[in-house]
């Protein structure tokens, strides 16, 4: 397939990489020395967006925030101005459900069509090809595209319309983020009661206690490793979004609000950029542990 590739970051860089190496011609924007290996192998350089994407099939997006996709769409040289009618639109960002919404009807008002696809499973699963995709869209729309998401990821669901995939993604976000803020609070506890954490965290893997999140960030957090990953500046809007559609659905989300509160001391703090295991310093600080 003919692919244009917007957004190169973290997790960006190795999903495009997937598609190149599969054989598709992928044309990329912005490419910087983290990212020139992509050409190299194979992929095409452009110059802006919209050239990235002229003639393509299928359009990927991955951004960080709302704000990101509405511009490269429908800002000043957004790619809804230069995609092929019947192209295929993808948004593998993590957005706001009501947004993606607007988003999907401008760009089948212009002849497109529409997919949410946000991804979970961080650096590691993205390097992998391990995401779970939680997809919104038309059942045509998503079987056109499930030879690329088989590329990218293992666990791969049409969650619903378009904008329930976003909402799965919300939700996702919400029990990760809440979790990880129980793991760095059960260590920190073993550890200010004298017990050493690698043993806690080896102990309670054999138990009903034993997660993904436990298994990855416990080890993260015992090792001080921060590299992100995944970083907490991104998942506090991930919750943020959680709490914005919680307020129009007139729903209580107490422990969402107060992770999300966690994650803004830890921006406070200057480790917005951390991986979002890195929550465990916000609460040494909080304890006045040595962070």
């Amino acid at each position: 397939m003919k692919i244009g590739f917007i957004g190169l970051g973290v997790m960006g860089r190795p999903m495009a990489a997937h598609l190149i190496a599969a054989g598709h011609d992928v044309a990329v924007n912005r490419v910087k020395p983290i990212s020139q290996h992509l050409v190299d192998a194979g992929a095409r350089a452009a110059a802006t967006a919209q050239e990235a994407v002229k003639g393509a099939e299928i359009v990927i997006l991955m951004l960080p925030d709302t704000p990101d996709v509405e511009a490269v769409l429908f800002g000043q040289g957004g790619i809804a101005e230069a995609i092929a009618p019947g192209a295929l639109v993808i948004d593998m960002s993590s957005i706001s459900p009501v947004s993606t919404k607007d988003f999907a009807a401008r760009v089948k008002a212009k002849g497109g069509d529409y997919l949410d696809a946000p991804v979970s499973g961080g650096e590691v699963g993205a390097k992998n090809a391990a995401l779970t995709i939680m997809v919104g869209g038309s059942q045509e729309a998503f079987e056109r595209a499930r030879p690329l998401f088989e590329l990218m990821g293992k666990n791969i669901n049409r969650v619903g319309e378009v904008g329930d995939g976003q909402t799965a993604k919300v939700a996702n976000q919400i029990i990760v983020g809440l979790t990880i803020q129980a793991v760095a609070e059960a260590l920190l506890f073993a550890t200010r009661a004298g017990a050493d954490p690698v043993k806690v965290r080896e102990a309670l893997m054999g138990g009903f206690a034993a997660s993904r999140i436990l298994e990855v960030h416990g080890e993260r957090m015992n090792n001080r490793t921060f590299d992100p990953g995944f970083r907490i500046r991104l998942h506090r809007k991930d919750l943020a979004l959680a709490l914005d559609a919680a307020k129009s659905l007139e729903l209580a989300l107490p422990n969402t609000a107060t992770t999300a509160q966690l994650m803004s001391a830890a921006l406070a703090q200057g480790d917005g950029d951390k991986d979002h295991s890195g929550l465990i310093r916000t609460l040494e600080a909080l304890s006045s542990a040595t962070a």
